[in-house]
């Protein structure tokens, strides 16, 4: 009895800094597939945000098209929270089109998260993959 106790606890441990760090959230910096552009998430409000902290040239010249003049400083990810779902909801901004959508965010593991925006009631949905940097 005592053993099986032991070898319980053991696995209680050995499983908490899993949970706790999916607990915690994506905070961090994050890149894009493409590396053009760089977020900060960080706790905003009750929720989490992703801030552009840095952008390539093209990725500047696109959002300034779509009529967005200044992309670093601009929040992607706006008020994300977690469900009971394990997804996180909030607001994705688009800076090449110059509008919110309703989004989720996903974390796959510590170092990936996927991101899915939607026009309208799960239509028209687009979806990016970002990699922690740090």
């Amino acid at each position: 009895m005592m053993s099986t106790m032991r070898i319980l606890a053991a696995a209680l441990i050995l499983a908490t800094p899993a949970t706790a760090q999916r607990a915690q959230g994506w905070e961090g910096i994050w890149r894009n597939s493409a590396d053009s552009v760089r977020i900060r998430v960080a706790r905003c409000g009750a929720g989490l945000c992703g801030t552009v902290v840095q952008a390539s040239a093209k990725a500047k010249a696109d959002a300034a098209a779509g009529g967005t003049d200044r992309l670093i400083g601009t929040q992607l990810f706006q008020d994300f929270r977690r469900d009971g779902d394990g997804l996180w909801y909030g607001q994705v901004y688009v800076p090449d089109v110059d509008q919110t959508f309703d989004g989720t965010i996903e974390q796959v593991d510590r170092n990936t998260i996927v991101g899915t925006g939607c026009l309208f009631a799960g239509f028209g949905c687009k979806t990016q993959t970002w990699r922690r940097v740090r």
